[in-house]
């Protein structure tokens, strides 16, 4: 079973903060729905990086939200199992979760701008998110509000506390939400494409930023990304996700260098390296990704795979381990060891 799998290779390594076993989200009614989740699996380790990786609709937002129980309707969670240090989340009520999200788990959104609120000041949006956990002051609230701005890299933070988030340049509305998300000292960090809109320079120095404060807080980071040149640089095991699906689990090293999944392989083709001079165009992977209200039967990535055979396209293929350290979801990619 993979979930089993993915447990003893993340207790390998390290301990598991937050474990997530065959988590399942559907939007849309049972008869006309999709389920854009779909049988999730992952393992977050203390102190290190997981990627989830994959194109825009794979779900990789969506498991992010279905974490911090942040499904709207018509959204909802359908099965699985989702356990912070032994607690199962998807049983807690509404209030005891409120009290974990930003406690114990810190979110950095995809869009500042959005994200923050913009008839508050920055300082008050971080102060009330510690107000809300810590039986603290206003006054200690704002105090340690302009600690964290300074943390961040926001200059003259206790002059800007009392700026609103249109005030500040995208770079540093990212370092504000950054600021929030850890606000509470929070042992896991979820960051849902938190460079996607900065210049190369600025999404830099906020990937920086964000790994040296994982490092000092030993937290774990679930970084959700399509950009596989940020997962080099960043983590040490990589989720890829198709979609709803993982079809590839690896640590960072094995997974650049030894892919074994066509849609992975896909993915690095489309990817540009500082390296590469051979001059050759990027692949682009033809086709488009199912319709989730009605998948195809056996492999979903059979319809654009260029290796596709009969079987593919009728047996439903399983996350297994073929590597120490690697699973992946494909009928035709054989073990490198024995399974156990």
């Amino acid at each position: 079973m993979s979930a089993r799998t993915a447990q003893q290779m993340a207790h390998q390594a390290g301990d598991i903060a937050l474990q997530v076993t065959n988590l399942a989200t559907r939007f849309g009614s049972d008869r006309r729905g999709a389920t854009v989740v779909d049988g999730v699996d992952l393992a977050l380790r203390r102190g290190r990086t997981t990627a989830l990786v994959g194109e825009s609709g794979s779900g990789k937002t969506a498991t992010a939200l279905s974490i911090m129980r942040l499904i709207e309707p018509p959204g909802r969670i359908i099965a699985g199992e989702i356990l912070l240090d032994g607690t199962d989340l998807l049983g807690l009520d509404e209030e005891a979760m409120t009290a974990v999200r930003g406690a114990r788990i810190g979110m950095i959104f995809q869009d500042p701008l959005t994200s923050l609120n913009p008839a508050l000041s920055i300082g008050r949006q971080i102060a009330e998110t510690i107000l809300a956990h810590e039986d603290v002051s206003d006054a200690e609230a704002r105090r340690r509000a302009i600690e964290l701005l300074t943390h961040v890299g926001v200059a003259d933070a206790a002059r800007r506390v009392d700026d609103y988030p249109h005030h500040f340049s995208g770079g540093m509305r990212q370092r504000v939400l950054i600021a929030a998300a850890i606000s509470c000292q929070p042992q896991i960090i979820i960051a849902d494409e938190p460079t996607t809109a900065l210049d190369v320079t600025v999404q830099a120095k906020i990937l920086r930023l964000l790994h040296d404060l994982q490092q000092e807080m030993h937290a774990s980071l679930l970084l959700i990304t399509h950009d596989l040149g940020v997962v080099a640089s960043m983590a040490d095991e990589v989720l890829v996700m198709y979609a709803g699906r993982i079809v590839e689990r690896a640590d960072v090293d094995t997974l650049f260098h030894h892919p074994r999944h066509p849609y992975t392989k896909a993915l690095l083709a489309c990817m540009a390296g500082i390296e590469d001079d051979r001059g050759e165009p990027l692949e682009p992977i033809e086709g488009m990704a199912p319709d989730l209200t009605d998948p195809p039967p056996g492999c979903r990535f059979a319809p654009r795979c260029p290796q596709a055979q009969d079987r593919c396209r009728a047996e439903e293929p399983q996350l297994r381990a073929i590597a120490a350290t690697q699973e992946v979801a494909c009928l035709l990619v054989q073990p490198e060891m024995a399974d156990g």
